[in-house]
């Protein structure tokens, strides 16, 4: 029988190099378009039989599943959530990789991507490339990373997308001389570095904005504004309405106000709405999903679908979410409609005042009594009861109207500060993705013609093929 005849470097070459006409774009003079197949070994993984605790209890083989990358930002990973035993490993196919072997999650969801920091194995979710001399590990992590949309189309199947192991040694992969293999894993690394910190300092900011709304609202319900007049007369003494029995006792009282300040049950100022109605299908619904966390309506629908009695409110309403009441729902409506019965319709015949109460129910201290006051474990719920009781400073009829100016242009300008960071982040996200387009297109300005040709990279493994 005769020997099958060995295919010449020149043979090899010709299989191993992408034709110019299926390049996904150029690159330069001394790179090649190659295939993964050919520069790297293709593994995959496995998991042990679960119901046999000797291959995982007191396992010292590190295993690593796609959900270990879900959250994970890092280049390296040394371990997974779980472990293997020896045992584990050797009956199953689970496999036991080398350090810096790149890991490429296959299926549900393809494109997570880390490298090995010490030998390890995986589950079946993942394909594994065990780099060649011709390949960085770390060039090829960041080459994976941003070509998730181009992995995401090789997969196929019905149920979930997969890339067999077949089609992982199609990937076709821009190979540039190993120096500057090793110069662009640097760059990009020192660049998103950059990035990433900048995304920290972004996110400090962001969350020095609650810190900054709460310090505001407890001065303006502390009345340091300094908009409060001493010489206006308080709502006990010109108010019809309220009497001694709406006041918070002296010893009940969160804290000092100024003396033409009175602290009352809302009750006092704001009727609950209680009237219901089964909707014809032509008012505007508010459901709990419509309200906003910390304040605001985000979309509305009408009633056409609602099938049991809702709440009616009116325009200057104040809405507030009863259900789960640390989520701080809450919102003044500026059009007619019906509220989802775990909705509170607060009402009051005062101007601005309700914009006042709106404000009021997003204080952390308001958001901890009404937590403090529910009942129901899975669901808990304020009583309308309870809120009816709730503190609250009165100012003066005159200070509602300052009040109100002044935390619309406050908050107005930190909603700007928000949207812009918000655009900021954006940008950063895409900043990212166009440093790795440019990258693998040698346009980071890493690139020395003076570098052996790629190809010799290739040649060097082939030969051993």
């Amino acid at each position: 029988m005769s020997k099958t005849k060995q295919k010449s470097i020149d043979e090899l070459l010709e299989e191993a190099l992408v034709p110019e006409d299926e390049q996904p774009y150029e690159v330069p003079g001394n790179w090649v378009w190659t295939k993964a197949g050919d520069i790297t070994e293709i593994v995959g993984g496995g998991t042990p039989k679960t119901t046999i605790k000797e291959y995982y209890e007191n396992g010292n083989v590190p295993w690593i599943t796609p959900a270990d990358l879900s959250d994970f930002e890092d280049i390296y990973i040394g371990r997974g959530q779980r472990n293997i035993t020896e045992e584990g490993l050797k009956n199953s196919s689970a496999k036991l990789l080398p350090e810096k072997t790149v890991l490429l999650s296959s299926r549900a969801p393809i494109g997570y991507v880390a490298i090995a920091a010490n030998p390890l194995s995986t589950n079946q979710g993942f394909k594994s490339f065990i780099p060649s001399n011709s390949i960085d590990s770390e060039y090829l992590y960041w080459y994976l990373k941003g070509s998730r949309k181009y992995l995401e189309s090789m997969g196929s199947g019905s149920t979930f997308k997969e890339i067999s192991a077949s089609k992982c040694k199609e990937i076709k992969i821009p190979l540039p001389p190993i120096n500057e293999q090793k110069r662009i894993a640097e760059k990009v690394e020192r660049l998103f570095a950059k990035i990433d910190e900048a995304k920290r300092l972004i996110e400090e900011v962001k969350e020095s904005f609650e810190l900054r709304r709460a310090a505001i609202l407890e001065k303006a319900f502390k009345g340091q504004l300094g908009t409060n007049d001493l010489n206006e007369k308080s709502m006990l003494e010109i108010s019809d309405v309220i009497t001694e029995n709406d006041l918070i006792p002296e010893e009940e009282q969160l804290y000092e106000l100024p003396k033409n300040w009175v602290w009352v049950k809302i009750g006092a100022v704001f009727r609950q709405v209680n009237e219901q109605i089964l909707p014809n299908g032509d008012e505007t619904y508010v459901g709990l999903e419509h309200l906003i966390k910390g304040g605001g309506i985000s979309h509305t629908e009408l009633a056409k679908d609602v099938k049991s009695k809702k709440v009616v409110f009116k325009v200057g309403d104040v809405l507030y979410g009863k259900l789960r009441p640390y989520l701080n729902k809450h919102a003044v409506v500026d059009f007619d409609g019906v509220a989802s019965t775990d909705i509170l319709v607060f009402r009051t015949k005062y101007k601005h005042l309700n914009r006042i109460l709106d404000y009021y129910l997003g204080l952390p201290s308001t958001i901890e009594y009404a937590i403090s006051n529910s009942n129901g474990i899975n669901l808990p719920r304020v009583s309308p009861k309870k809120m009816n009781e709730l503190p609250f400073p009165l100012p003066p009829k005159n200070e509602w109207e300052r009040i109100v100016k002044i935390l619309d242009k406050l908050f107005s300008d930190l909603n700007e500060e928000q949207i812009l960071l918000d655009c900021l982040e954006e940008e950063l996200v895409s900043l990212k993705s166009s440093i790795l387009n440019k990258a693998f297109r040698s346009e980071l300005g890493t690139n020395d013609p003076n570098d052996e040709h790629a190809i010799e990279l290739l040649k060097g493994v082939l030969r051993f093929k």
